[in-house]
């Protein structure tokens, strides 16, 4: 039986927009090495393949609505490539994956620091390629607005391959270390890359060893037709965001089949939706869970976790409709967000209630066995090969997953009871790959 592939998204102390405020979480968490040991080693304690964890160049919006930006929790957290690196001495199995923005990076520092994280490792590192879309991210780094969609992706495109080229520096034996003979290496198992392109002109050779597994794992979260082939010519992994079976199925579909024009196959790119699972003992006390979260949203925050994908909200009525994205930044979230509205019939206030826990994410309330029949019916039916798990608050929810849902997982034999291998790749089932 395949089996479903799982990560864990340990985002500051978790996806809900109130988690920071529940009884049970570490308020200053987001900045506490303790609080992601103790949230890593859990992961690895239920066998999670990764840990997945996003990146901000920035604190986003304007104070919109006026006050909510001193009642968020998204302006204190720690740089994720550095705490992956911590994190990677105290833990022994689980993959390590850090969002890494090709927008304001140069390839081969990134090359560099993502190969570093592999070794230290011992190749668990994978690599989550994003762009910068946010104003407030072009001026922390000199730039009066971000590029335009198109040219962000473009450079996007090229800089993976830079990337994978430097990580292709050495051969797997380049490096013989023979005291004896005096050679270091053979130099004809070294490869200078010579790049010249529209974007980067990089010479190489990056000076590192090739990865354990390779080249580190590349995941890949765009869902637009530009980040579709981008996924599809060169991810291993995609984390979407996904409500429904039939948009999940057709994304699936849509990714997978671009494959071929690029020689691979189906089993050489994952595709992982984001899942948030709100697990009780019995669906009364699911819901419960859910309800108490809910209770602790700051209407100020509400509104304001609106203002990256829709725009200021703040001039229309909370209990009217919800408008559509004008030319929005993020657009593949904004439309499942305005989607989402439209399907549902949400209000403004109803769809920022709605949005609190998934923040665009599917979300499934109920016992383990509502939450384990969801996961195997969308790898059943061809929509997901595994699920990024978005907790509400960490490492609570964690722990509820971990206790409940993953020994019925385990029951059905969907997920592992032990680590298949040594590497991130081993245990995703991936094969290595290399240029």
């Amino acid at each position: 039986m395949k089996q479903i592939k799982l990560g864990l998204s340990a985002w500051r102390m978790g996806y809900h927009i109130a988690a920071w405020r529940h009884p049970s979480v570490q308020p200053d968490g987001s900045m506490d090495l303790s609080h992601f040991k103790a949230v890593a080693q859990a992961a690895e304690r239920y066998r999670f393949d990764l840990i997945f964890m996003p990146d901000e160049l920035a604190i986003r919006g304007e104070d919109n609505p006026e006050g909510a930006r001193s009642r968020g929790s998204h302006v204190a957290e720690l740089e994720p490539i550095t705490l992956l690196s911590a994190l990677a001495a105290l833990t022994q199995h689980v993959g390590l994956v850090s969002t890494g923005s090709t927008t304001y990076a140069e390839p081969y520092n990134t090359a560099r620091q993502f190969l570093s994280l592999d070794h230290l490792s011992n190749g668990r590192a994978g690599w989550n390629v994003v762009t910068s879309w946010g104003k407030e991210d072009a001026l922390n780094f000199g730039h009066l607005a971000a590029p335009d969609y198109n040219l962000r992706y473009e450079r996007a495109s090229e800089f993976v391959d830079v990337v994978r080229g430097l990580w292709n520096s050495w051969d797997a034996d380049a490096f013989l270390r023979d005291k004896e003979s005096g050679l270091f290496f053979d130099p004809q198992k070294m490869h200078v890359l010579d790049h010249k392109g529209d974007h980067f002109n990089v010479r190489g050779p990056l000076h590192m060893a090739r990865s354990p597994q390779g080249e580190p794992v590349i995941f890949f979260a765009g869902d637009s037709e530009a980040g579709r082939d981008v996924a599809a010519r060169a991810a291993d992994v995609v984390f979407t965001a996904k409500q429904t079976l039939e948009d999940a199925q057709a994304f699936y579909a849509s990714v997978k089949g671009r494959l071929a024009a690029n020689g691979r196959t189906e089993d050489e790119l994952l595709i992982m939706p984001g899942l948030m699972p709100i697990v009780g003992r019995t669906r009364e006390e699911a819901e419960a869970k859910h309800e108490a979260l809910q209770n602790l949203i700051d209407p100020l925050i509400g509104l304001a976790s609106l203002y990256d994908r829709l725009g200021d909200l703040s001039d229309y009525d909370l209990d009217g409709p919800v408008p559509e994205p004008k030319d929005p930044a993020f657009r593949s979230r904004a439309e499942v967000i305005y989607k989402l509205a439209q399907k549902e019939g949400y209000t403004i206030r109803q769809l920022y209630m709605a949005l609190a826990s998934g923040r665009g994410h599917r979300v499934v309330i109920g016992t383990a066995e509502d939450v384990a029949d969801a996961m195997q019916e969308w790898q059943e039916g061809r929509a997901a090969d595994g699920f990024n798990i978005i907790p509400t608050h960490l490492p609570e929810a964690l722990d509820d997953f971990g206790t409940l849902v993953i020994p019925e997982l385990q029951r059905r034999g969907l997920v592992r009871t032990e680590y298949d291998g040594t590497s991130l790749r081993d245990n995703l089932g991936l094969p290595k790959r290399g240029l």
